[in-house]
């Protein structure tokens, strides 16, 4: 069994096409990311949540957008996460733990899709202000480590 992480987009992208663990350039989202490197195991992986191109492979070059799930109609939203979990369900197994480092939106219905098909749902950051998820990923992640 496997881990497999989820860290939705951000608003915060660089100007130009990068490999997507590069475009997203928030500090939350860095820190998302330095949280997911230091918890992964060799079999686990990674990938973004984008509104735009579903889901991302951390190296996989994209262009930079301007679309978010938070102000799609829920009917948008459900035809993502049937997008996403398409790509997902592929390079996983029932049984596999999913975490996601994402917003309601974000989880909605993909989070009730994934449990449907037995899959360990994770939402470590659940009700968490965003404030409040920087200090959890920076406790919880290797950068904590170095500047102790």
């Amino acid at each position: 069994m496997k881990t497999i992480y989820l860290i939705a987009c951000v608003a915060q992208k660089a100007n130009e096409p990068l490999p997507a663990e590069d475009l997203y350039v928030s500090d939350w989202f860095k820190k998302a990311r330095s949280y997911v490197k230091y918890q992964m195991r060799p079999q686990d992986k990674w990938y973004i949540l984008s509104a735009k191109y579903h889901l991302v492979e951390p190296r996989q070059v994209i262009s930079p957008y301007n679309e978010t799930l938070n102000t799609m109609r829920k009917p948008d939203r459900r035809r993502w996460a049937t997008r996403v979990l398409s790509q997902l369900l592929p390079m996983t197994n029932a049984g596999d733990t999913i975490i996601m480092l994402a917003g309601i939106r974000y989880r909605e219905a993909l989070e009730t899709a994934l449990r449907a098909h037995r899959y360990a749902v994770e939402v470590p950051m659940a009700g968490l202000g965003i404030g409040e998820q920087k200090a959890w990923l920076l406790d919880h992640s290797i950068s904590h480590e170095v500047q102790s």
